[in-house]
Formats: C-alpha cells, sequence, structure tokens
C-alpha cells in the first residue's frame, strides 16, 4: 500500500547543506514523513547503526571518502537499498555504482517528481510493496482510480490526466481542506504559480463528472479563500 511505502526510513546522505535540505522537503512534501539526513561518511555510519534504515540516498562527493566506499561500508551492518545522487555525468560512475550492488543512480540536477519516482520504484521492488488505486463513492456517483473512470448513472466518463491528479489529491486528503496551492502544485509542479484560475476550471469540470447536481455540489466542496475538500460516504 501507498502508506506502507511512505513509512519507510529513508537516510539522505550529502554535504551540501542547501542540497539536503531540499531533498528532505522534496521527500516530506510527498508524504515520506521518515526523513533522517547525515552530512558525511561518519555522519550516516553513525545514523545507520543507530536505527534501521530502509532505503539510503547517497551523495558520492563527501567530504570523508565518497558513497561508493560509504556504500561498502554500509553494507556490512545493513541490507536496505541504495541509490547514488552525483553530479558526475560519467557512464563508468554509474556502472561502478550499480555494479557494487546499488539499486539506482541519479545525476543532478533532476526534477523533484523524478526522485520521488525512482525513490517509490526501489521501495515497492525491494519490499514487494504493491499500490491499490481505490475505487469510491461520491454522493451516489463511483470513481476508480484504478481505471481512471467516473460512473455516474450507469454511464462511464474517463478522467483526463489534470482531473486524475487533482481528485487523487483530495482522495489523499479526503474531509480536510486542500488548499489551492497544493493542488496546483500537485497539478503543475514547482512552477504552478498563476494557475489559480485554470485550477477553477478543471475544478469546474470535475464537478460535472462527479456531482449529481453539479451546481449544488456535495462531493467537492469550496473552501472559500483556501481551497477545496473532498467529501466521501462512509467516513
Amino acid at each position: 500500500m501507498q502508506t506502507e511505502i511512505k513509512n519507510k526510513k529513508i537516510l539522505v546522505v550529502d554535504d551540501e547543506k542547501e542540497l539536503l535540505s531540499l531533498l528532505s522537503d522534496i521527500l516530506y512534501k510527498n508524504g515520506f514523513y521518515n526523513v533522517i539526513t547525515a552530512s558525511d561518511c561518519a555522519g550516516a555510519i553513525k545514523t545507520a547503526g543507530a536505527q534501521s534504515v530502509s532505503l539510503y540516498l547517497l551523495d558520492v562527493n563527501l567530504p570523508d571518502g565518497d558513497g561508493f566506499e560509504l556504500f561498502e561500508r554500509l553494507r556490512k551492518i545493513s541490507d536496505a537499498p541504495a541509490i547514488f545522487l552525483t553530479a558526475r555525468s560519467d557512464g563508468s560512475d554509474r556502472v561502478k555504482g550499480l555494479g557494487l550492488g546499488a539499486d539506482d543512480y541519479i545525476v543532478k540536477p533532476f526534477l523533484a517528481d523524478e526522485l520521488i519516482l525512482r525513490v517509490s520504484g526501489v521501495l515497492k521492488r525491494v519490499y514487494g510493496i504493491t499500490e491499490t488505486k481505490p475505487v469510491f463513492s461520491l454522493s451516489g456517483v463511483t470513481v476508480n482510480l484504478e481505471t481512471a473512470t467516473v460512473i455516474k448513472e450507469g454511464k462511464e466518463t474517463p478522467l483526463t490526466a489534470k482531473e486524475y491528479i487533482l481528485i487523487k489529491k483530495l482522495w489523499e486528503n479526503r474531509n480536510k481542506i486542500v488548499t489551492n496551492d497544493a493542488l496546483c502544485m500537485a497539478a503543475w509542479g514547482e512552477d504552478y504559480y498563476g494557475y489559480e484560475n485554470t485550477l477553477m476550471v478543471h475544478i469546474r469540470r470535475l464537478r460535472k463528472k462527479i456531482e449529481v447536481e453539479p451546481s449544488m455540489p456535495k462531493a467537492l466542496i469550496t473552501a472559500k479563500g483556501l481551497g477545496y475538500k473532498l467529501v466521501t460516504e462512509n467516513e
């Protein structure tokens, strides 16, 4: 399940303070709340020896060694998977890292979405976690996130990509207000500024699909000045 994936403890090791903070923020914003950090090999070894880590994100260039050496040392105390982070574009480094048994390799700079996809992919693969997308009801209308469709009055209607992202975000935070900023970031990424009016258009179209009476919404409620809330049945 998605919750099980995001409960896994991740140790991020990087000597660049700003990048370390950025990596932690990206993971946290995407639901990975169990993140710990270290800025060098010594700190990483100490941290890994004191608690159970499920995934390592290791920078290759560290002040007291390199990520490859660190990975070999970590292997003596832990079998957790590892992803290398590096500014090096040399293919030989990638081969070396994977040859040591690392599970993935990301070259900086990278997109936040790429990091999350790779982290999620490794966790699912290594720990045998499968994500089941839900089917749920909204005032007599059925939404199937597995097939990205809505069934209303016996008719099946597909969701667009943006509609799918928005309703998925709302479902993950069901019965709670999701801010306009959070919805825009989910749909358009870090450069979401200026999409507030576009968000309203997508919400209006989404209501036509999931509400019995779109002009009098009972499932997708507006929180004036804040955002929107998805009200689900039996919760």
